[in-house]
């Protein structure tokens, strides 16, 4: 463990900002797959709510079953590589050509009227996208192992700083070229897709690859330390870890209302709010300015206050943000600053939530380290996954239900009748953020006694 040690204190900005560089391709490619899959399949192309859900969750379920294993060979599995780059060079090629086959069927269906086809097709690339994206595991683990848990907090405001600058990215796309493909597609199911809409697509997937590729390449392999614990050993050891399966259900239990957030919030700003053209150029401005705002924000909270009192008000305030879905009940001649109200309200808690995966498995595999002599840095970061992406499965078919509820609204004439779900998925997420509210006050520790 002391080349260990070694590596982590000759740990440069330059490889603190080499190490962050992936999150840019998978903020972008997660994000249109989280943001924009359910719209542009329903909405786009005429997918019912319930099937298009169904095959989102079934990606769900893959990916925490991939996460898992990914996590745990990585750890007891070391190479001439090292443990974590052998994944990355082999997933990362399957992650950037899913997202491509995922978001652009016409590249090979025919026919997009054909309803049963449609969903075979999204719900196999959804599964496979979901598999290769496991490849996060082994590159989040390695966090453990090239930093100092004094620096974490850093590299994940910078990781977090490129995420945003994809989701900036992911937000424009989405909000701008693919609201606006989606509404061709209504009046053309089969329409030719334009370049404006493809050539990005395409570009996102290859970004991912090459990113990753470069911290493959370019940052420097961990040295080789014995891991003893096999399998069912390394299994025992967490389940026996209280805290940590807390933390998991605590990330569970709101990753119920963060996977509504997310593959709902466009949807509803397209369909509820009726915005489009200059409304969504203003929308994503107000987004991108105020990402970053809060990205700093709530990193120097976690800094003051620490991690719990950080989450517990992270949770608190979207709990309460929420049932703004309420808002368009009321006929209004333009939503414009409702939305940019929503927008900006949805993107300072989840740019709040996304900070602490990263450090928090980090942090629990060390305290692990400090009391058993070995860390499983894959395995902490992997097993998670299990749980979590179960919730967020439970999380899209609750969503998916929730939209196909046959009671119709129109607060007037110049916008088309809605299911009255796309109201009620808001306070329904605020109501599953408040348990998880209560759940991690009186049960889970995010500040250990080391850190200070």
């Amino acid at each position: 463990m002391d080349k260990l040690e070694d590596l982590k204190k000759d740990s440069k900005f330059k490889h603190q900002f080499l190490f962050s560089l992936p999150r840019l391709g998978t903020s972008i490619i997660l994000g249109i797959e989280g943001w924009a899959l359910l719209t542009l399949y329903t909405s786009g192309y005429g997918l019912d709510p319930f099937r298009t859900g169904f095959a989102i969750a079934m990606g769900y379920l893959t990916i925490a079953i991939f996460q898992f294993l990914l996590g745990w060979i990585s750890d007891v599995r070391y190479t001439k590589l090292g443990r974590r780059k052998p994944y990355i060079l082999i997933f990362s090629p399957l992650l950037g050509l899913s997202i491509i086959f995922l978001l652009l069927p016409q590249l090979i269906l025919p026919d997009l009227n054909n309803k049963d086809v449609l969903f075979f097709w999204v719900l196999i690339w959804d599964i496979i996208f979901r598999a290769s994206y496991a490849v996060t595991t082994p590159y989040q683990a390695w966090m453990a192992e090239l930093f100092n848990v004094e620096i974490r907090p850093k590299v994940s405001q910078i990781q977090n700083t490129f995420n945003y600058v994809g989701n900036g990215v992911m937000a424009i796309f989405s909000l701008l070229i693919l609201t606006s493909y989606v509404d061709d597609l209504k009046v053309n199911v089969n329409s030719t897709v334009p370049g404006i809409f493809a050539i990005p697509i395409i570009i996102f997937g290859i970004l991912t690859i090459v990113l990753f590729y470069l911290i493959a390449f370019f940052l420097p392999t961990e040295p080789k330390y014995e891991l003893k614990s096999n399998m069912k050993e390394s299994l025992n050891t967490i389940l026996k870890n209280k805290n940590f399966l807390l933390i998991i259900f605590m990330v569970g239990i709101s990753g119920l209302a963060w996977s509504m957030i997310t593959s709902t919030m466009l949807k509803y700003t397209e369909d509820a709010l009726n915005l489009g053209g200059l409304d969504y150029v203003i929308v994503a401005l107000f987004l991108l300015i105020f990402i970053f705002i809060f990205l700093y924000l709530w990193r120097r909270s976690i800094n003051k206050k620490g991690k719990k009192k950080t989450l517990l008000c992270i949770f608190l305030i979207a709990a309460a943000f929420l049932p703004i879905t309420f808002i368009s009940l009321i006929p209004m001649p333009s939503y414009l600053i409702f939305g940019i109200i929503f927008i900006i309200g949805i993107g300072a808690v989840l740019g709040g939530w996304f900070l602490f995966p990263y450090i928090v498995y980090a942090d629990v595999a060390e305290d692990d380290q400090k009391r058993s002599g070995e860390l499983k840095a894959g395995i902490y970061a992997g097993f998670p996954s299990i749980i979590l992406n179960i919730f967020q499965a439970i999380g899209s078919l609750l969503i998916g239900a929730i939209l196909s509820i046959p009671i119709y609204y129109s607060p007037s004439v110049a916008v088309d009748s809605y299911s009255i779900g796309l109201i009620l998925w808001g306070p329904i997420a605020s109501l599953i953020l408040l348990i998880a509210y209560f759940y991690t006050k009186k049960y889970v520790v995010l500040d250990f006694e080391w850190e200070k």
